[in-house]
């Protein structure tokens, strides 16, 4: 099969589903051919070596990847992110409609919603049948992020999101929790197919040789709890600074490690500042290639989402990460993430936005004997290599996509 794989990020930027995806299709038999923007985020500043033009073609690792315009933004300005959607979506569809050689069948990654547009151009007027991933549930998302609130522009978003999801062809979906969120606004049951997402290193824990000699010594003889990724309004992480202010009075030795970017940094290095905590160590934002030792130094991981419905029947993709390293959880989440872990027996289960709750789950891991974390680790690495590793997401998404290639555009999903 000839691939288009739309997608408003891709490699350099960090996007699990990108370059590796990609590659492996093309490992698989198949061309691909990757429609995305200009690499931009998570900074919304232009990454080096690329400037904003038309439109661009390069190869990478062998993958053909042609670029087109967009606003470069990543802030917490609604306006500014608005802009950086509709104008990939704008360029995605003209001229991306005209330069893409002919294809047999498109996967779509979402977020944002405005993909959607480019996808039901090639849908209808190139009559390419799209397989659409769905990795954030628009509107949703908005709300739960902070980014808008009710009103006329939520609705329309509302709108929009439901329309194009009932005129693709299959809907993939990250959690059973969203197969029946699209089910209960009208998608076909049969339309829609459930594939976990997997970690994008799942390689068993590094050396702790890999952290430089001062991390090293900030770790050592500490009881490290860490978070690792995006922090911003929708992980909610004053909560872990309000359960490191509940510890620090009773043990010295556990620390709370705070590792990655986003908009909610600073605002949380103030709070721990101005409360004084000697327990919470901030680290800058690595490559995912480069985690694995930090993963291996540590004692815990920390999921953590805000209490929301959306968050309720997602399963942030850390998770899995979390699980390949072979280490405890404590996963602060309602819902299908947290039953992923107790099936995988991988670690303890509290609510969302409870710092007491995150501390009492922090002691008793930490009381815990070391041969009970290390079992749950165990349970958790193997849980992932039996049901959720890459070799089978992949095989699920390229039978969905042979699936929609041979019955052509039959129609909505609804």
């Amino acid at each position: 099969m000839r691939i288009l794989f739309l997608t408003q990020w891709f490699a350099p930027e960090p996007h699990f589903k990108g370059l590796p995806l990609a590659r492996e299709l093309q490992r698989q038999g198949h061309e691909v051919v990757v429609l995305t923007g200009f690499p931009n985020y998570p900074g919304g500043k232009v990454y080096p070596g690329y400037r904003i033009r038309l439109w661009q073609r390069e190869q990478m690792d062998g993958v053909e990847v042609l670029r087109v315009a967009l606003y470069p933004s990543h802030s917490q300005s609604a306006l500014g992110r608005m802009l950086n959607y509709a104008t990939f979506a704008l360029s995605a569809t003209l001229p991306g409609l005209l330069l893409v050689r002919e294809v047999d069948v498109a996967y779509v990654y979402h977020p944002p919603a405005t993909v959607g547009l480019p996808a039901l151009a090639f849908r209808w007027l190139r009559h390419v049948p799209c397989v659409y991933d769905v990795q954030d549930l628009w509107p949703d998302t908005l709300t739960a992020t902070g980014m808008m609130q009710a009103g006329f522009l939520l609705s329309l978003a509302g709108w929009w999101s439901n329309f194009v999801y009932m005129h693709m062809d299959r809907i993939v979906v990250l959690s059973p929790g969203f197969k029946r969120c699209l089910v209960e606004r009208g998608v076909r049951p049969e339309a829609i197919q459930v594939i976990y997402n997997w970690s994008p290193d799942a390689g068993a824990s590094g050396p702790t040789s890999g952290l430089d000699l001062a991390e090293q010594q900030q770790l050592a003889g500490r009881f490290n709890v860490l978070f690792a990724g995006n922090m911003g309004p929708a992980q909610a992480l004053e909560t872990v600074i309000e359960a490191a202010a509940l510890v620090q009075p009773v043990s010295s030795k556990v620390q709370f490690i705070l590792a990655g970017g986003g908009v909610g940094v600073e605002s949380l290095r103030r709070s721990a500042k101005k409360r004084g905590l000697s327990n919470v160590l901030f680290m800058a934002r690595r490559p995912a290639g480069a985690m694995a030792s930090l993963y291996a130094a540590v004692d815990v991981l920390l999921v953590h989402l805000r209490d929301d419905p959306l968050f309720a029947i997602t399963i942030p993709s850390k998770t899995q990460t979390y699980l390949a390293a072979g280490r405890p959880l404590i996963v602060a989440v309602r819902g299908d993430a947290a039953r992923l872990v107790q099936e995988a027996e991988a670690g303890l289960v509290c609510e969302p936005q409870q710092p007491s709750k995150l501390a009492d789950a922090v002691r008793e891991l930490m009381q815990m004997p070391a041969e009970a974390r290390e079992r749950m680790g165990r349970c958790g690495r193997t849980f992932y290599l039996s049901r959720l590793d890459m070799p089978m997401g992949i095989s699920a998404l390229l039978a969905a996509l042979k699936d929609v290639e041979r019955r052509g555009q039959n129609g909505p999903v609804t």
